[in-house]
């Protein structure tokens, strides 16, 4: 079982830029080691931009996990997904990433910037980062996920 994540990518685009600070700084604090995959700024650009880089640092275990956040939170989510060493949750509560890591051995969680505040945020980030994969009748289905 592995849970309290010490190493983590995280990514957004414009509309997470200032959540993505509040995060990062977060997990700094926390002592976890933080890849900043951009954007660095709120200056509009595409969040596929800094996905891909994403999901290739966590699919070559650069980092343990990574964080995804865009306005709704779904362009990143697809796009990340789109790899197959990934399974990332799109999560707005708590609960959501518990289950994610618990049940589906998330290895991104992904978060909507413009619907969840900060705080909501960071609560879902400290339970994503110290819950652990349960495994045992959830192994099978993980092991499903991958397209052949």
């Amino acid at each position: 079982m592995k849970a309290n994540i010490k190493t983590i990518g995280i990514a957004s685009d414009h509309a997470g830029f200032d959540l993505k600070k509040t995060i990062s700084d977060y997990l700094i604090n926390k002592g976890i080691e933080v890849t900043d995959m951009g954007t660095h700024s709120a200056e509009s650009m595409d969040y596929p931009d800094v996905a891909h880089p994403l999901a290739n640092s966590v699919e070559k275990r650069e980092v343990e996990a990574g964080i995804a956040i865009c306005g709704s939170g779904n362009g990143i989510n697809m796009t990340v997904n789109k790899h197959q060493g990934i399974r990332a949750a799109l999560c707005w509560t708590p609960e959501l990433a518990k289950l994610a890591r618990e049940h589906n051995d998330a290895n991104i969680l992904s978060l909507p910037a413009r619907f969840i505040n900060p705080e909501t945020a960071l609560e879902i980030v400290s339970i994503f980062i110290s819950t652990p994969f349960e495994g045992g009748r959830h192994t099978s289905r993980v092991n499903k996920i991958g397209c052949l």
